[in-house]
């Protein structure tokens, strides 16, 4: 099995969150429940309509290609895709060929060829009537014409995790990017995998690739990497009884964890692609709002860029600076913190507090207040676990619910000097530790253990 090579390119597709469909006006909702609702006589084919470009799904396609490095082409067109399926109304779909709106570009280490843009198709419902035992198929045109960005991969992932570990990040810049929701439960992130193996050895720096089978519309991260593996032990064992992988289309079944034939792949001279007449071609080099400038300059921190903040301004771990990158409440909450705190040593431990005892988030203003006290030494650690469980709980304010909890330590010395005699004068052949120990069960727990050792220090 080792002996084998495995290449992998994805092909992605995502819904835009514009306000309107791709060439027409008609509502674009995902959540809507109803069928057939939001549509008109453009988006559902009639004669003689004609469509106009949606501007906001053109830019969201330049904003990604601008993160991930592009190149913004000068001059794009829409062109037909030819092909009869019921999802289509018009017999063809608007998509891009040969002037994809963006080229290259690398994202999570995976280089790109393409991202362009065009319309989705209708949803296809299947119901299996139980009495006459045959097959209805229904018809949503609620989401033909809805804007799609498809991005196409280079073939240079080698490993299932790393196709997952790709989408994931595209995924989180969608969001950053607020162009898309990219729930792939709700089908607004759809993932491709074309995927073979070969077992020829590469030669200098070219690799004789296998033949590609593309697995279509894997709708969640762990599906990607099951499908993934399964069918490339699939073609090797196919290679391995000396036999040839056919170059098809796969759907994957969920229950049986399987991929399954569809179709024979076509190629793009099946599709009869050529340009829409019914669609402008576009300078974007001539449209002001489209130029590099603008768009760079409505830019959000990129995920990669709040990464290396949060490194070299926090230096916190990587495991927390995920938490706060792909969940924004938290990162919020850090942020915020932060700039009341400003400092880097305590921010470090209000970040401890939030990963390791915060559910929910709590307010800024008490969990800074909580962090004072603790560097302080108002309060011990174990106080103010016990704070934040509180305010979670009940709410409060960290400084009334230390008081009315008994939980602020006594950190007079002259008061810990006599205790810390008394202790030394039933135990003078104790350690250090020991006699800390028997003076803080002698307070109640509310002396400030480290001085009491400084106490102890001292006196001995």
């Amino acid at each position: 099995m080792s002996d084998y090579l495995p290449t992998i390119g994805l092909e992605i597709h995502i819904e835009l969150a514009t306000q309107t469909k791709m060439f027409c006006s008609s509502r674009n909702d995902s959540d809507e429940k109803r069928p057939n609702v939001n549509i008109c006589p453009i988006c559902l084919g009639y004669p003689g309509t004609l469509p106009v470009i949606n501007q906001e799904a053109v830019r969201s396609v330049l904003r990604v290609g601008l993160a991930v490095g592009g190149k913004v082409a000068d001059y794009t067109e829409f062109d037909r895709k030819n092909y009869f399926y019921p999802d289509i109304p018009k017999g063809y779909q608007i998509s891009q060929y040969k002037n994809p709106l963006v080229n290259g570009g690398e994202l999570a280490g995976v280089k790109l060829t393409r991202i362009h843009l065009e319309e989705d198709t209708a949803k296809s419902l299947h119901n299996e009537n139980s009495k006459l035992k045959i097959e209805n198929s229904l018809l949503d045109f609620n989401r033909a014409g809805v804007p799609l960005m498809e991005l196409v991969t280079e073939p240079v992932i080698k490993t299932a995790t790393e196709a997952s570990d790709f989408a994931r990040e595209l995924q989180l810049l969608l969001k950053y990017l607020n162009v898309s929701g990219a729930n792939m439960e709700k089908g607004e992130m759809r993932v491709e995998a074309n995927i073979s193996v070969s077992n020829q050895q590469p030669t200098t720096n070219n690799q004789r690739l296998g033949t590609k089978v593309e697995v279509k519309n894997l709708n969640s991260f762990k599906v990607v990497e099951k499908a993934i593996k399964f069918e490339m032990k699939r073609q090797i064992e196919i290679l391995e009884q000396g036999e040839r992988v056919v170059q098809e289309t796969r759907g994957w079944d969920e229950k049986k964890e399987v991929t399954f034939p569809q179709r024979l792949k076509e190629s793009a001279h099946d599709y009869r692609y050529f340009p829409d007449p019914d669609l402008p071609e576009l300078f974007v080099a001539e449209i002001p709002d489209f130029a590099p400038e603008a768009l760079r300059r409505a830019m959000p921190e990129l995920p990669w860029e709040k990464r290396e903040r949060y490194k070299r301004d926090f230096r916190l771990k990587e495991g927390d600076i995920e938490i706060y990158v792909r969940q924004p409440e938290w990162g919020r909450l850090l942020e915020e913190v932060a700039e009341i705190l400003g400092n880097r040593d305590l921010v470090q431990l209000a970040s401890n507090y939030i990963t390791s005892d915060l559910k929910t988030p709590v307010s800024a203003i008490s969990l800074a207040e909580v962090v004072k006290m603790i560097s302080v030494g108002e309060i011990s650690s174990r106080g103010a676990k016990d704070i934040l469980k509180i305010i979670q709980e009940k709410g409060g304010e960290p400084r009334t619910i230390a008081n009315e909890q008994n939980l602020i330590q006594e950190s007079d010395r002259e008061v810990l000097e006599k205790i810390a005699k008394e202790v030394l004068r039933e135990n003078p052949e104790a350690p250090i530790d020991f006699l800390v120990g028997q003076s803080m069960k002698a307070t109640k727990g509310n002396a400030n253990p480290q001085v009491l050792k400084e106490i102890f220090i001292k006196i001995l």
